[in-house]
């Protein structure tokens, strides 16, 4: 019978480790009950006489008390791996719609064009989308989620800057 010493054992695992593949522990899925929505049709007519309320804009500081449009996502931070978000347009007059991208850098803002009052999706990093809701519909969208701040928004012209967006982490 053949004794394997710990010194050999030692080395059997040193020389298997560059056969291993390490990955990051990735969750089985989860859920995000997300919810888009508005104060009424009067929304949009704050447009131009609010401060744009987009993510390191000059009038994000008042996003919470001046915003008309607005995502909650449910939880707001969830475990790596494939993750669902059912999308719920609460508003009751107005087409809404959801977007998930990185965020490189919270300080930066985003590529919005005030000429077409949306972000550039492409630049953006667009990763997917629930597009275009027609008021009190859901839909879904299942992502695999990498660790890192994302961002979800509305890119609906306009409703961006009224505060259409929130952030979401991926732990």
């Amino acid at each position: 019978m053949m004794q394997i010493t710990r010194r050999r054992a030692v080395g059997l695992a040193a020389l298997s480790l560059p056969f291993l593949r390490f990955r990051p522990a990735r969750a089985a899925s989860a859920t995000v009950k997300v919810s888009l929505w508005d104060k009424g049709g009067s929304s949009m007519d704050m447009l131009g006489k609010l401060p744009r309320m987009g993510m390191a804009m000059p009038g994000m500081a008042d996003m919470g008390r001046m915003a008309t449009m607005g995502i909650t996502a449910t939880p707001d931070s969830v475990a790596a791996g494939d993750v669902t978000f059912e999308v719920t347009n609460d508003s009751e007059v107005m087409i809404h719609e959801m977007v998930v991208s990185p965020v490189r850098d919270a300080k930066t803002p985003m590529a919005y064009d005030p000429g077409v009052m949306k972000i550039d999706e492409d630049a953006a990093g667009h990763l997917g989308e629930v597009a275009e809701l027609d008021y009190g519909k859901a839909g879904a969208l299942r992502l695999p989620m990498n660790p890192g701040r994302h961002i979800l928004y509305g890119n609906i012209p306009g409703h961006y800057v009224l505060g259409m967006w929130a952030f979401f982490t991926v732990i």
